[in-house]
C-alpha cells in the first residue's frame, strides 16, 4: 500500500467505519485494516477520532457513530479518563508521536490495561494531515509488574530463611546475592565467593568442568544443573547437586539467575554402595523362581534373570526385539505393545495376560505386572517387571465355561426342579426386571407367568409403602452387583399381605459380568409379628425408661417415709394388689416402681398406665387392645398394656378417671384374670399385678356413682398413702441437696454449698407441688447458678399457688379440647414428627400408637403442623 494510498485512505474515512464515494478505499486495504491483531484507529487532525477497525468496535462494543470523534473516552476507566483526554490533547496540539497506558472498557464491563499509541502524518508542507494509533493489550504485563513488585521484597526474606543454600546470579553470571547457608558452609564473605573461579570454593578437579559448564548456561539461557564438589569452611569436601534456572522479563530476555545448591554427598556414597552390591543384586535375581526382568524409562529391556533365558532360549540383545520377534503370540502382540505404550506415556501400572513362546515352540498364557520406580522427584527411572505363569489357570476357566455352556443347556431341566421347591423363587434379568418365577410364586401370586414378567409385578404384588421405600437401595444393589437382601411384604391372591426376607444373589460371567439375579423369598410372617410384639414391648420399656421421674431413688429419712418403706418391703414379695393414695407430685409412680423391683416379677415387665391422659374412648383399647376393624381407625390387630404387661405389673395411675364401662372391664380381670380385646370374642387369661394410684377422694367418687364401689374394693387390698412434703420437713434439706447434684452435674457445673436461708426457705414453705415443685425450684436454681453456691429466690415460690380454674363447659368436652391443644403444641414443637427420641410421643410421655389413635379421633392435621 502506497504512502498516498495510505493517506487517501484514512483521511477520507467517516466515524461510521465506511467513505465517501468520492475517496472509496480499496477493498483490500479495508480488510487489511480491519484483520491486523490489534485495536486501530485513526483521528483527523484536530485529533477528533474519524475511524476504528472492526477489532477495536467489537472489543469496546461500542458503534462506530458512537466512538466518533472524542465519543471513544466513554470506553475509558472513569479514573483515567481526564488524564487520557487531556494527554492525548496535548500531544494533537504538539504534532509529536505519543504513548500513554490506560485502562478500556470491553465490551462486558471488564476494564483491561492498553498502551495507547498515536503517530501524526505530514503533508509535503511539513503539516499534519492525520494520526493513526493502536491500542495494545498489556494488561497481563501490568498484573505481572504488580507481581513481581510483591514477590520481590518476600523473595529477599525467602532467600535467607530457607534452609537451603541458595544465591541469585545477573545476566552475565556474576554473583549478586548470596543466603546465610552459603555464607555459613564456605566460612567466607559474599565478596570472596564472587571470585569464585579463582578460589578453593572448587574442587581443583571439577573447576574446570564447572567453569565451562557455567558458561555455556549464561551463553545459551539454558538451566544449568551439575554435580561437583564444593568445600566446606572445615576443608572438607562434599558432593553438590547445583542447579540454575534463568528469570526471563516480559520479552524473555534474561534478567538474572537464581542458582539451588543441594547436598547430595549421602546420595554418591549410596551410590557407590549401590554400584558395589550390583552383582551380588544380579545374581538374587537370577535366584527368583520367577521371570523378572527391568526395562529404563522409556520401557527398554535392561536386565533379564536366568529363567526368563532359560524359557525363551534367546539372549537379552534379541529379547530387547521383542516387538518384532516370535515372543510374544501373534494374536496377543498388537495388545501388548498398546499396553506398553500406555503405560509408558502415563506412568500407570501394567496389568495384562498374554500368550509367550517357549523355546521348544509352545505358547502359554502369562500374567504380565509392571511397575515403575520413581525417583525423589517423582520421575519414572526404571521399570520392574514379572511374568507368572497362569497356562493351568486359563485352561481350568476354559472348561468352566464349558461347564457353565453345560448349565445354559439344562435351563428347561433346572426350572422342573425349582418348580417342585415349595419356596418362592424368581430369575431377574442384569436390570432387576423378572425373566421366569417358580411355580411357588404363581401359587401364592394368582398371577400368570406373563403378569409375573411384567413391568408392573412389583407394584401388583409388593406392598405399596415397601415398593417406595426399597425403590432406590434395591436399583443401588442391583448395579453394585454383589449379594443383598432386604424384608417386604407380598400380596397374597386373597388379598392378605405377609412379610418375606427376599434374599438376591448374582450370577456372573466367565468376564465377571452379571448376566442373572436369582432371587429367593422365605415367608417371615410369624417371625415379624413376634418381633412387632416385642419391639411394642421395647417401645414401651424405653418410653418409661426416658421419662424423667422425680427421682430415681426414695430420698428421706423421716417418720412419715419410713413408714411408706416399711409398707412396701412388706407387700412387694406378695401378689397382692396394692392402691397408692396421696396428692400430685409426691412419688407415687416411684413407690410402684419400687414395689415391682422388690418383688418377684422385678424380671418382667412394668408397664405404666395414666388413665387421665387416655380419651375415654380409646381407654379400654389402651388396656385390652383391640381387634383389627374393632372401630373406625383400627386398621390392624393391636395388643393392649395388659398382654403386654404378662407376667409382671402393670401400674394403673390416676385410676379415679376410670369411665364406667372401663371400670366393669377392670374388675372383671381383678376377679377372673381374663379379659377379651375390643372387638374380639376370644377369652384372653392374664397373669399381672396391678398397683393403681390416685390423688382422688374415692370414698367420695362412690358417694357421687362416679366410682364402683365393688372395684374399690377389691383395689384397696394393700393401701399405702404417700405423705405430702408438708408432712416431711425432715426431708427437705436432704431432697434438695440430692436435687443439687443431680442438675448440677447434668449441667457441668461444680456447686459446692447451699445458702443457708435457702434452706430455712425451703422448710418453711408449704410446696402445694409436693417434691416435683420442690425439684423444679432446684433445677432452675442450678440453672441461673453462676458461683459454687446456690440459692434460691423466694420470688419464685410466692406465685406457686395458681387459683383453680372454674368450669366453663362439660367436662368431656373441655378435656378433649384441651387434650387436642397439648398435641397440637407437641407436634409443632417436633415439627409434625411422632416417634423417636425428639417426637411429639416422648414429648407428651404416651406410646407412639396411643398418640396415632388421639390424632385420628381427634381429627389433627399433623402434616399442618410441620
Amino acid at each position: 500500500m502506497s504512502q498516498t494510498d495510505d493517506v487517501t485512505y484514512n483521511c477520507v474515512m467517516t466515524s461510521a467505519g465506511h467513505v465517501s464515494k468520492q475517496a472509496l478505499p480499496t477493498q483490500g486495504v479495508r480488510l487489511a485494516v480491519d484483520m491486523i491483531p490489534t485495536l486501530a484507529w485513526s483521528a483527523c487532525s484536530d485529533g477528533g477520532a474519524d475511524f476504528f477497525n472492526q477489532r477495536w468496535l467489537d472489543y469496546t462494543g461500542l458503534s462506530a457513530e458512537h466512538a466518533r470523534d472524542w465519543g471513544w473516552t466513554a470506553a475509558l476507566h472513569p479514573d483515567d479518563l481526564n488524564g487520557i483526554a487531556d494527554y492525548w490533547r496535548s500531544v494533537f496540539l504538539s504534532g509529536e508521536p505519543g504513548e500513554i497506558e490506560g485502562r478500556l472498557r470491553r465490551f462486558d464491563g471488564e476494564y483491561r490495561w492498553f498502551l495507547f499509541r498515536a503517530t501524526p502524518s505530514f503533508d509535503s508542507d511539513g503539516r499534519v494531515v492525520k494520526w493513526f494509533g493502536t491500542n495494545t493489550d498489556i494488561e497481563d504485563r501490568k498484573r505481572n509488574e504488580a507481581t513481581l513488585l510483591e514477590n520481590e521484597e518476600r523473595f529477599r526474606l525467602i532467600v535467607d530463611t530457607i534452609p537451603g543454600m541458595v544465591c541469585t546470579l545477573n545476566t552475565v553470571g556474576e554473583v549478586e546475592l548470596l543466603n546465610r547457608q552459603v555464607l555459613e558452609y564456605f566460612g567466607k564473605t559474599a565478596e570472596e565467593l564472587k571470585n569464585w573461579a579463582s578460589s578453593d570454593a572448587v574442587h581443583p578437579d571439577d573447576l574446570p568442568s564447572v567453569i565451562d559448564a557455567w558458561r555455556r548456561s549464561v551463553e545459551s539461557g539454558q538451566p544449568y544443573d551439575l554435580e561437583l564438589r564444593q568445600r566446606r569452611a572445615d576443608g572438607e569436601y562434599r558432593w553438590f547437586q547445583s542447579r540454575a534456572l534463568p528469570t526471563r522479563d516480559t520479552e524473555g530476555r534474561i534478567a538474572g539467575w537464581y542458582m539451588l545448591l543441594t547436598d547430595i554427598d549421602d546420595r554418591k556414597r549410596a551410590e557407590d554402595y549401590l554400584r558395589s552390591n550390583e552383582q551380588s543384586l544380579r545374581q538374587i535375581v537370577d535366584s527368583i523362581p520367577g521371570f523378572v526382568s527391568t526395562a529404563n524409562a522409556a520401557g527398554e529391556v535392561e536386565l533379564v534373570n536366568r529363567q526368563v533365558l532359560e524359557y525363551f532360549g534367546k539372549t537379552t540383545e534379541e529379547l530387547r526385539n521383542w516387538a518384532t520377534s516370535d515372543a510374544i503370540h501373534p494374536d496377543d502382540l498388537p495388545r501388548m505393545i498398546d499396553a506398553y505404550k500406555r503405560s509408558i506415556e502415563t506412568g500407570q501400572p501394567r496389568d495384562v495376560e498374554t500368550r509367550s513362546r517357549r523355546a521348544d515352540g509352545m505358547y502359554r498364557w502369562f500374567h504380565l505386572r509392571s511397575r515403575p520406580q520413581r525417583d525423589a522427584e517423582g520421575r519414572i527411572v526404571r521399570w520392574y517387571n514379572l511374568v507368572t505363569d497362569i497356562d493351568d489357570r486359563k485352561r481350568a476357566e476354559g472348561e468352566l465355561q464349558k461347564a457353565f455352556e453345560e448349565i445354559a443347556k439344562s435351563e428347561a431341566e433346572l426350572r422342573r426342579i425349582t418348580d417342585a421347591i415349595p419356596q418362592v423363587i424368581t430369575v431377574l434379568g442384569p436390570d432387576g426386571k423378572n425373566l421366569y418365577a417358580n411355580q411357588a410364586v404363581l401359587d401364592y401370586t394368582g398371577l400368570t407367568m406373563e403378569e409375573v414378567i411384567s413391568r408392573e409385578y412389583r407394584e401388583r404384588v409388593f406392598h405399596p409403602e415397601d415398593v417406595a421405600r426399597l425403590r432406590e437401595e434395591r436399583q443401588t444393589a442391583l448395579a453394585r452387583g454383589i449379594p443383598f437382601e432386604n424384608e417386604q411384604r407380598a400380596r397374597r391372591q386373597d388379598g392378605q399381605y405377609r412379610w418375606f426376607l427376599v434374599q438376591y444373589k448374582p450370577l456372573r460371567d466367565e468376564r465377571g459380568k452379571v448376566i442373572r439375579w436369582y432371587a429367593t423369598g422365605t415367608d417371615i410372617d410369624d417371625r415379624k409379628q413376634a418381633e412387632e410384639r416385642t419391639q411394642l414391648e421395647n417401645i414401651d420399656l424405653r418410653e418409661q425408661i426416658d421419662q424423667i421421674f422425680m427421682f430415681e431413688e426414695i430420698v428421706g429419712s423421716s417418720p412419715a417415709l419410713k413408714t411408706v418403706i416399711s409398707n412396701i418391703v412388706k407387700v412387694a414379695p406378695t401378689d397382692s394388689t396394692v392402691l397408692i393414695t396421696g396428692e400430685t407430685g409426691t412419688g407415687k409412680e416411684l413407690v410402684a416402681r419400687a414395689i415391682h423391683k422388690s418383688s418377684r416379677r422385678a424380671g418382667q415387665p412394668f408397664i405404666a398406665v395414666n388413665c387421665a391422659s387416655v380419651p375415654s374412648s380409646l381407654i379400654a383399647s389402651e388396656l385390652f387392645g383391640h381387634e383389627k376393624g374393632a372401630f373406625t381407625g383400627a386398621l390392624q390387630r393391636r395388643q393392649g398394656r395388659f398382654e403386654l404387661a404378662n407376667s409382671g405389673t402393670i401400674f394403673l395411675d390416676e385410676i379415679g378417671e376410670l369411665p364406667a364401662e372401663t371400670q366393669i372391664a377392670l374388675l372383671r380381670v381383678l376377679q377372673e384374670r381374663q379379659f377379651e380385646r375390643v372387638g374380639g370374642t376370644r377369652v384372653i387369661p392374664t397373669d399381672v399385678r396391678i398397683i393403681a394410684a390416685t390423688n382422688r377422694d374415692l370414698a367420695a367418687a362412690i358417694a357421687s356413682g362416679t366410682f364402683r364401689a365393688d372395684l374399690f374394693y377389691r383395689l384397696n387390698v394393700f393401701p399405702i398413702d404417700v405423705p405430702p412434703l408438708q408432712r416431711r420437713k425432715e426431708d427437705i434439706p436432704m431432697l434438695v441437696e440430692y436435687f443439687v447434684k443431680r442438675y448440677a452435674e447434668k449441667a457441668g457445673k461444680h456447686i459446692r454449698k447451699i445458702d443457708k436461708n435457702t434452706l430455712k426457705l425451703c422448710q418453711t414453705y408449704h410446696w402445694p407441688g409436693n417434691i416435683r415443685e420442690l425439684q423444679n425450684i432446684v433445677e432452675r436454681a442450678v440453672i441461673l447458678c453462676t458461683g459454687d453456691a446456690l440459692w434460691i429466690d423466694e420470688a419464685w415460690l410466692s406465685n406457686q399457688g395458681a387459683p383453680r380454674a372454674r368450669s366453663s363447659g362439660p367436662l368431656t368436652e373441655n378435656v378433649l379440647g384441651y387434650e387436642k391443644e397439648l398435641i397440637e403444641a407437641a407436634l409443632a414443637e417436633s415439627n409434625g414428627k411422632v416417634a423417636g427420641p425428639g417426637g411429639a410421643a416422648v414429648k407428651l410421655g404416651i406410646p407412639r400408637s396411643t398418640l396415632d389413635l388421639k390424632i385420628k379421633q381427634l381429627n389433627i392435621k399433623k402434616d399442618n403442623l410441620r
